[in-house]
């Protein structure tokens, strides 16, 4: 029994730890096949996924949008060579067929683009107290494609137009007693855009008296560039012979007309100018001329003191050949008188006959009354427009 439990021998030893040796590395090899996949996919989730290339951005178009406009909206007194200005967001495409903006009314004209500003420079002149209306287009467009979703629109009004043209275009058309004189030929025979511009600029010229001996009265009425009565009693005298509303006031009808009169190669009419002073000393006249010379002079009667004729000069604006005159006495009684031969010049006041007994001192009740054959020659003279000056 004692030799079943002997400690073994040294070669024993040996090869027991050979075999021990050979048993751990096999199983070091088998662990390491049980491990090393695991490892593998370790390391493959792992590791971080490559970054996407980034794609290169497409260039959004800018909006486009008016953000000024030059004259301001609502603007008044504008002179109607002035040019217009758009500001926009972006620069605007006007190649051929592009949407433009428009303008009422039309004038001759451009637009052009400098970056973000849209201009129109006019090569005549809107007409004078006018509303301009501009209208930039839905659909305006940008040369990177953008467009102007919705339409956009302003207006100003053009300042009246120059006092001394319209007088220089009076002059010439004979209703003033003056010649005015252009100090170079192209301003006597403007182009039709030249004509629009002088309205507001006025060429340069002199003027000078058609009448070899002025009546001072008359004289003192005459103001180059001034607005007065004298100028007044033409633009009526003007509009009444182109049946128009006579009102003495230069407005875009009047402008348009003088400038189709006076168009280079137009011929105007002759026309004589005529001129009636009352006087109020005694023995009261009247004396009218036409073209200078004394048509008249005749014994008249102005205001009796409880209704004086009133100072001043004033235009003729009504004519009748016959009326019944109608009205109170300064007494409170009522008058209704028949009368022939009537200009009115002021309010109820006019030249016109009355029968009388004597002529020569105040007898009416503000008019100026003359004898029958008086009346008879001067009243085809007393024209709408016709000057009438009350002194004394």
């Amino acid at each position: 029994m004692a030799g079943l439990h002997a400690a073994p021998k040294a070669r024993d030893r040996r090869f027991l730890l050979a075999a021990g040796v050979t048993m751990s590395v096999a199983a070091a090899v088998a662990l390491a096949a049980t491990l090393l996949p695991s490892t593998k996919t370790s390391l493959r989730t792992s590791q971080k996924a490559p970054a996407p290339v980034a794609a290169t951005p497409t260039t959004a178009a800018v909006p486009l949008r008016v953000t000024a406009v030059e004259p301001a909206s609502g603007s008044t007194g504008v002179a109607g060579t002035t040019a217009l200005t758009v500001h926009t967001t972006a620069t605007v495409d006007l190649a051929a067929g592009a949407p433009t903006p428009t303008v009422s009314p039309a004038v001759g004209g451009a637009w052009s683009v400098t970056g973000t500003t849209l201009s129109f420079t006019p090569s005549g002149a809107w007409p004078p107290d006018t509303k301009v209306v501009v209208t930039v287009p839905a659909g305006l467009r940008t040369s990177t494609g953008a467009t102007l979703p919705t339409a956009t629109s302003w207006s100003f009004r053009t300042a009246p137009g120059s006092v001394l043209r319209l007088q220089q275009l009076l002059s010439t058309l004979g209703y003033l007693p003056l010649r005015w004189t252009p100090s170079t030929a192209t301003d006597a025979t403007p182009t039709a855009d030249a004509a629009q511009r002088d309205v507001y600029s006025p060429p340069a010229g002199t003027f000078s008296w058609t009448w070899a001996s002025i009546p001072p009265t008359l004289a003192a009425e005459w103001t180059p560039g001034a607005a007065s009565a004298m100028t007044k009693g033409a633009v009526m005298a003007f509009e009444s012979d182109r049946h128009m509303a006579v009102d003495g006031i230069a407005g875009p009808q009047v402008w348009s007309q003088l400038l189709a009169a006076t168009t280079p190669g137009s011929v105007a009419a002759p026309r004589s100018y005529t001129y009636a002073l009352a006087s109020k000393t005694l023995p009261q006249t009247l004396t009218v001329w036409q073209d200078g010379t004394v048509i008249a002079h005749s014994p008249a009667n102005a205001g009796i003191p409880a209704a004086p004729t009133a100072d001043g000069t004033f235009p003729v604006y009504e004519r009748l050949a016959t009326q019944t005159m109608r009205g109170t006495n300064p007494d409170g009684s009522r008058y209704a008188d028949p009368v022939a031969w009537v200009a009115y010049f002021n309010g109820g006041d006019a030249i016109h006959y009355i029968a009388r007994g004597s002529y020569g001192s105040p007898q009416s009740l503000g008019c100026i009354e003359v004898p029958y054959a008086v009346g008879q020659t001067i009243w085809p003279h007393l024209t709408i427009g016709t000057l009438v000056t009350v002194a004394g």
